[in-house]
C-alpha cells in the first residue's frame, strides 16, 4: 500500500490550468479516470523486442541466436544494419550482415540497438505531434546513452542501466496519444502547455502501466517508479539512482537554457552515487557520443 501511494501521490497534485475550450481540470480528471480503470490504450510491444529483452537478461543467450530473431523482421534487420553503419557505431569495414554486426559491435550493444530500433515506431507515434514526439524520442535515447556512462563509471551493470534510462520516461508519449485522443473526444483544441503540465504530472502512473503490459523486468519497473525519488527504491536503487542522474544529463543536453550546468550540478545525486567532480566533468563530455547516438535512430 505504502508502495502504491508513493507511486500514485502525484495523481492528486494541483497542476496550473491553461485556456483551453473545454477546461483543464475536466480534461486532466478525464485522464486520471482513465488511468485509474486502465483504460488507457498502450502501445504494444513488438514480438522481436519482447524476445530480444528476454535475451539481455539471459546470461546463456546467444549471439547467432539474436542475429536469427533479428532477421525474422527483414525490417527491423534493414534498420539495425543502417544504424550499425552510422557514424556513431561504424568499425573500420562497413557491417553488411546481422553476424557481421554482432561480430563487430557486440551482443549486449546490437540487443540495444534492435529493441530501441523495434520500439520506437509502435511506442513512439502521435500523428499532429510530430515535435513533441519527437524530442519525448530523443530524451529517452539521450538518457539511455548517459546511463550506460554513468554504469561504467560506477561498475554497475551497463545493459540493464540503458533499458532503465531509455524506458523510464516510456508513459509520456501514452499520454500525450491519450491526451490527443481525448481532446478530440471532447471537441477542443489542446495547447502544447497543457500538454507539458500533464505529461509531468501523470507519466509515471501510465508509465508503470506500460511496464505491467510489457512484462518489464523489476529494474526497469522501479526506474519507471522511482527515479525521481529514489530514496524510496526497494530493490533497484542503483538503477534508479543512474536514472535520475542520466535524465537530468539527458535534459541539459537537449535544452540547455531550461537546464544549465550549474543546475545539473548542484543535484545531490552525485553525492549519492559516489562521483566527484572530475566524474561530472567526464560525463558531460560525453555530449559529441550522445549526439551522434542519437542522431543514429531518428524517428
Amino acid at each position: 500500500l505504502e508502495f502504491r501511494r508513493v507511486l500514485f501521490r502525484s495523481m492528486s497534485a494541483e497542476l496550473p490550468q491553461a485556456t483551453t475550450p473545454v477546461p483543464t481540470d475536466s480534461l486532466e480528471q478525464l485522464l486520471i479516470e482513465r488511468i485509474r480503470k486502465g483504460a488507457i490504450e498502450l502501445p504494444l510491444l513488438p514480438q522481436v523486442a519482447s524476445r530480444i529483452l528476454a535475451m539481455v537478461y539471459d546470461p546463456d543467450a546467444e549471439a547467432a541466436k539474436l542475429a536469427e530473431l533479428i532477421h525474422q523482421d527483414q525490417a527491423l534487420a534493414a534498420h539495425v544494419i543502417r544504424i550499425a553503419n552510422s557514424p556513431a557505431y561504424m568499425t573500420r569495414n562497413p557491417v553488411v550482415s546481422l553476424q557481421h554486426a554482432v561480430s563487430m559491435l557486440g551482443m549486449n550493444l546490437m540487443s540495444e540497438l534492435a529493441f530501441s530500433a523495434s520500439i520506437k515506431g509502435s511506442a513512439f507515434k502521435v500523428p499532429g505531434w510530430d515535435d513533441e514526439v519527437k524530442s519525448l524520442w530523443h530524451y529517452s535515447l539521450a538518457s539511455g546513452a548517459y546511463a550506460k556512462e554513468i554504469a561504467r563509471m560506477r561498475r554497475f551493470n551497463v545493459e540493464s542501466a540503458y533499458l532503465c534510462g531509455l524506458l523510464h520516461g516510456i508513459g509520456r508519449p501514452v499520454v500525450l496519444q491519450t491526451l490527443v485522443a481525448l481532446s478530440k473526444e471532447q471537441g477542443s483544441t489542446l495547447s502544447k502547455e497543457l500538454v507539458h503540465q500533464l505529461l509531468d504530472g501523470y507519466y509515471i502512473q501510465v508509465g508503470l502501466l506500460v511496464a505491467d503490459d510489457w512484462g518489464l523486468p523489476p529494474p526497469v519497473v522501479e526506474s519507471i517508479g522511482f527515479h525521481v525519488d529514489y530514496q524510496y527504491a526497494k530493490t533497484a536503487k542503483q538503477e534508479c539512482m543512474t536514472t535520475c542522474l542520466a535524465g537530468r544529463l539527458a535534459k541539459h543536453f537537449l535544452d540547455p537554457d531550461s537546464m544549465d550546468e550549474a543546475t545539473v550540478r548542484e543535484h545531490v545525486i552525485f553525492a549519492d552515487l559516489n562521483l566527484y567532480p572530475k566524474d561530472v566533468d567526464a560525463l558531460l563530455a560525453h555530449k559529441d557520443k550522445v549526439r551522434a547516438v542519437v542522431e543514429a535512430m531518428p524517428l
